[in-house]
């Protein structure tokens, strides 16, 4: 199957957070085989190593900084050094995220804050950061990654839920604030992507993944590379009037 390549992407340079696996490795494929130059933050140095070694042939290999994204300040300094190294940054994707299970009652203070923290709190300073990057450059694309989970109302996902709605919120707000700048800032709500974390931990049981499957319109086992193609067109300047938008890509689960 072939799919779209945008000349406007390449040379673009692209920051993708939790980018050494699942969903965020395939958004560093995706644009490595647009031309751009990727960078990418994650903890799992391992990964992110043997990511950057895949990708070595590209046409721009990608860069790979350790972060974790919880500290803001070390995200916010590994953000000037991208713009350092690589040139002002073009288009964030606020990818990293953790959908941990929890039981209601069982929530401390500890595991709220830390669990926005990872999914909410480091999006809104990523974009922060990028923002004089991207007015210089005179527009950008910020790709916020949200999920459908705060629509359907998992029960032990409430925490993480609660983020993914705020992930929206915020992107509506940071739309209205960088508009003047030509920044574009939307969402992307993914469905059941099946990553090898997730049938690790949530879909280890015979049979799982083909029930969430028949739930969906869409008869296919959604994968990550289905959300890169969409992040793509956002970060394109196909899509340079779209803003303040959140596209649900979840085979029609819901």
């Amino acid at each position: 199957m072939n799919f779209a390549q945008y000349p406007s992407l390449v040379g673009r340079v692209v920051l993708v957070t939790g980018g050494a696996s699942g969903i965020g490795a395939d958004m560093v494929r995706a644009f490595a085989a647009n031309g751009s130059k990727v960078a990418f933050l994650d903890i799992q140095v391992t990964a992110g190593e043997a990511l950057v070694a895949e990708l070595s042939g590209a046409q721009h290999s990608p860069l790979f900084l350790r972060c974790d994204v919880t500290d803001t300040a070390g995200l916010q300094a590994r953000i000037d050094e991208i713009g350092r190294r690589l040139g002002p940054i073009g288009v964030l994707v606020n990818n990293a995220a953790n959908d941990d299970r929890h039981r209601v009652d069982e929530v401390t203070e500890a595991y709220w804050d830390r669990t926005q923290a990872v999914n909410l709190k480091h999006q809104f300073f990523a974009a922060q950061a990028v923002h004089p990057q991207m007015r210089q450059l005179g527009g950008g694309s910020i790709i916020n990654l949200s999920s459908i989970s705060w629509r359907g109302g998992g029960a032990r996902m409430a925490v993480y839920a609660t983020a993914k709605a705020g992930v929206l919120g915020m992107t509506l707000s940071l739309a209205r604030a960088y508009g003047d700048d030509n920044i574009r800032v939307n969402a992307i709500e993914p469905g059941a992507v099946i990553t090898e974390r997730q049938l690790q931990l949530w879909f280890s049981e015979p049979g799982s993944v083909d029930a969430v499957v028949q739930r969906q319109t869409i008869k296919k086992v959604l994968l990550g590379e289905e959300i890169a193609r969409t992040a793509l067109f956002l970060a394109a300047d196909d899509s340079q009037m779209i803003t303040k938008q959140s596209i649900i890509v979840d085979g029609g689960l819901l």
